[in-house]
């Protein structure tokens, strides 16, 4: 349906509503395959971050997830090489809720200045 806007008076051309995002998101198949998987990494998140310690926690998040990896992004390299020890205690936590796949990776996340 198009509604008319304020500088349609006098015959003037109207434009389409414009489609909410989330539903544009979700029409669009790349869009909602995108959408999936930043749902799953952040609930791969979800199911390791409370096991890990406090400190550590907050200086990570989950990062992109694909066919090849999901990668947990820390904000300083010791707190990368942390993960990297923890890594069996958090691929044992992802298969036990399902996540057999794909590989888990940390990285150091970069720096914007």
């Amino acid at each position: 349906m198009v509604a008319p806007s304020p500088a349609s008076k006098g015959g003037a051309p109207t434009r389409p509503l414009a489609a909410p995002v989330g539903r544009a998101l979700r029409d669009n198949e790349s869009l909602a395959n995108l959408l999936a998987r930043l749902a799953e990494s952040q609930a791969r998140w979800a199911a390791v971050a409370p096991t890990l310690a406090v400190e550590l926690a907050g200086a990570a998040r989950a990062g992109p997830l694909d066919e090849k990896a999901w990668v947990i992004l820390a904000d300083h390299a010791s707190a990368a090489a942390k993960l990297r020890q923890c890594l069996p205690e958090i691929e044992g936590i992802l298969a036990a809720k399902g996540w057999l796949t794909p590989v888990v990776k940390i990285k150091v996340r970069p720096r914007v200045s």
